[in-house]
């Protein structure tokens, strides 16, 4: 008679999972389903379109367009010795980034139920292959800002050269990353409750866009209306914002201090250690009340 008294499982799935619980031996297991939702992602955003893939050029460059004229041209506010357009393609190209990534992730268990009912896999994998996804179009957009760089440097000759700190911008974009995903899975636990937070972080993250620095300097703000530089003080993402053009620009009109930066990467690592607890929990019982 068959007796399983003695047998070994290769796999064993369970409830009970640690309280940080980041499998990354799993996660390479299952990397050919993280390469499927990359693709996914990259191919169906713009499919049944005019433009397709032209998007990841048009959006970047006609809304630095018009933070050029608004902020610059009509409230005459100073990027210094970097001309208007790039310091604003700049902020952009690093905002939307995160923009994406905190979007992506927060509404993870909504728009995956289905699946997650039926079928088992890392839960991480889906947060992941949107900051992977994006990441692809953050380096297109990327790439069109080093060509205008290039452009107003050589042919403009404006003075810009990158510092010693552009060995940082690695480290900002994987800030970007951590904030993003951090972010998004405290919201997703939220969103599988409550509906509204959906709906009102699609209000909330047009306003956090203007008070982290993104179409003007943190200089600036603390010389015209230091009564509000608070907003940005105490606002990590202004920080990596700001940061994130010191590395690319070196310019002296650019705050940057290592007091800050080590706050923001620690900041960073508690929001994203926390959205991790969060999310872990939160896959548990998610299919009842999603």
């Amino acid at each position: 008679m068959y007796s399983s008294r003695n047998e070994t499982w290769l796999f064993e799935i369970s409830s009970k999972r640690k309280l940080i619980d980041l499998n990354f031996k799993e996660i390479w297991r299952y990397r050919d389903l993280l390469f499927l939702f990359v693709k996914r992602d990259l191919v169906t955003v713009y499919k049944q379109t005019v433009l397709g893939p032209l998007w990841f050029f048009i959006q970047p460059l006609f809304t630095s367009v018009i933070f050029t004229l608004i902020f610059n041209k009509v409230a005459s506010i100073s990027t210094g010795v970097v001309p208007a357009f790039l310091f604003n393609l700049a902020g952009i190209t690093a905002w939307n980034y995160f923009k994406v990534c905190l979007t992506g992730t927060s509404n993870t268990f909504r728009a995956n139920a289905g699946i997650f009912g039926k079928v088992y896999f890392p839960r991480f994998i889906v947060p992941m292959s949107k900051a992977i996804s994006n990441l692809v179009k953050f380096g297109i957009q990327l790439l069109i800002f080093i060509g205008f760089y290039l452009y107003y440097v050589y042919y403009q000759g404006v003075d810009l050269a990158p510092n010693v700190f552009i060995m940082l911008f690695p480290v900002y974009v994987l800030l970007i990353v951590i904030y993003g995903l951090g972010l998004g899975m405290i919201i997703s636990t939220f969103t599988t409750k409550y509906r509204d937070i959906s709906i009102l972080l699609t209000f909330a993250i047009q306003l956090l866009m203007y008070v982290s620095a993104v179409p003007y300097p943190i200089g600036q703000l603390k010389a015209k209306v230091p009564e509000y530089s608070w907003m940005v003080d105490y606002n990590p993402l202004a920080q990596i914002i700001e940061g994130f053009r010191y590395t690319v620009f070196g310019t002296e009109d650019l705050y940057f201090s290592w007091n800050g930066f080590t706050a923001i990467c620690v900041i960073g690592m508690v929001v994203f250690v926390f959205g991790l607890i969060l999310f872990n929990q939160t896959e548990k019982t998610f299919i009842d009340t999603v």
